[in-house]
């Protein structure tokens, strides 16, 4: 029966994995608690093909308890307590590990009838999620069990799984392996095992005997695949969240960088509205210009199309980017909205009123109200604010040139 290279050469000890150095190293956390045989419920967090599966296995085979493997996109609460049910049983006679996999596809009332299983300590649970477990799974099962995130398997330690792999493939073969090919899949994968195990055998499985395989072949099998993008999952979110923070940090090239990669992941929508909003809340009244550039390009971008978008949507990222920098407005709007919300608002000035129907002169509205530009400089001394605010300030001149000439132009106009 066929059986993937990624399970012929999957590792039997912690030693044999690849990455996680930080849980799995010598000292490493979870390492540690592996060591002790005493296994607590855990999420095992982080993308796909770094080895979640692979040491739920390995603490099954070294605590020498059997090992059940549910995936919870087919799995119901019945398969659970089917395994409880061989409890004290010959079957199971050091207690069970159960391994979830995507934990995140069990419902709340699915994921809290969990929790009878694992608080009685019957079965000890190792639930995998590709998604952020505080978001995804519930705070009764999230109290019980300790996180651990695992990262992608970096390139330099990628290089010893694929080394391996093509040993094994190729062991009783004549096939020639150029010298760049296993640097090329490391780094292609995006420091997915699985994925760079998966594209070895599919070079060795189409390689003459007597042939070779090429840098160009490798770079074939995985092109476009060191990326992680789910337009609904963690890696999107992040994505945005650098993309964001580096221009709001005035890096122009991590800007591009962000942007290409949600653009190669198709997502141009998000690109243009975060680029929107980073126009009115990180440059603001330091450049406000950079509204009306930003929206240009937005709307050039949705009527061009990828792949031609990329050029304006770069050209307002940089624009961006470059730019001086102001979260002036922001700070005011949000300041303004604490009061309100928090029932500061007292009533509007008489003079601010509408006056615009009959009557309103008996009940006293715009009476006093004195029209600015009859006076110089198109000023006059008022109140606005509702009496219990009078003495609130929310904004605040920023430091850059624009603000500043602003400040100065109005303490001129406010001068006594």
């Amino acid at each position: 029966m066929y059986q993937p290279l990624a399970d012929k050469i999957r590792p039997q000890t912690l030693d044999d994995v690849v990455g996680q150095k930080a849980l799995l190293g010598e000292g490493g956390v979870l390492r540690r608690i592996i060591d002790s045989g005493q296994i607590p419920n855990m999420i095992f967090y982080g993308p796909s093909g770094i080895g979640k599966t692979t040491v739920a296995s390995i603490i099954a085979r070294q605590t020498q308890r059997r090992l059940y493997r549910l995936n919870a996109t087919t799995a119901s609460i019945q398969d659970i307590r089917a395994v409880v049910d061989e409890l004290d049983t010959f079957l199971t006679p050091n207690g069970a590990l159960v391994y979830l996999d995507e934990i995140q596809y069990f419902n709340k009332k699915q994921q809290q009838s969990l929790l009878e299983c694992i608080e009685s300590g019957k079965i000890t649970l190792i639930a995998s999620t590709t998604e952020n477990p505080y978001f995804y799974i519930y705070g009764a099962v999230l109290s019980r069990c300790t996180v651990f995130e695992f990262q992608p398997v970096e390139p330099q330690e990628l290089a010893r799984a694929v080394e391996r792999a093509f040993r094994l493939a190729l062991e009783g073969r004549a096939v020639a392996v150029e010298e760049d090919v296993m640097r090329t899949i490391s780094e292609s994968c995006g420091g997915d095992v699985r994925k760079a195990l998966n594209a070895v055998e599919l070079l060795t499985g189409g390689a003459p005997d007597g042939g070779a395989i090429t840098a160009e072949d490798a770079k074939a099998v995985a092109q476009r695949s060191n990326m992680r993008f789910d337009r609904d999952g963690d890696a999107h979110y992040d994505i945005l969240s650098a993309f964001h923070k580096s221009i709001r940090g005035s890096d122009p090239d991590a800007a591009v960088h962000y942007l290409a990669r949600l653009l190669e992941g198709g997502d141009m929508i998000s690109a243009a509205r975060r680029l929107l909003v980073i126009a009115a809340e990180d440059v603001g009244l330091a450049y406000p210009q950079a509204m009306p550039v930003v929206k240009a390009c937005v709307d050039a971008a949705f009527q061009l199309g990828l792949p031609e978008a990329r050029l304006p949507l770069a050209e307002a990222a940089l624009v961006l980017a470059t730019a001086p920098k102001s979260n002036s407005a922001t700070v005011a709007i949000e300041a303004a909205l604490a009061d309100v919300r928090g029932g500061d608002v007292g009533e509007i000035p008489a003079g601010l009123r509408d006056a615009h129907y009959q009557g309103a002169a008996k009940l006293g509205r715009g009476l006093t109200y004195q029209f600015p530009h009859d006076y110089p400089n198109h000023w006059v001394q008022q109140q606005y604010l509702p009496d219990a605010l009078q003495s609130c300030r929310y904004y605040d001149f920023g430091p850059n040139k624009n603000e500043q000439a602003a400040k100065n132009y109005w303490e001129k106009v406010k001068r006594p």
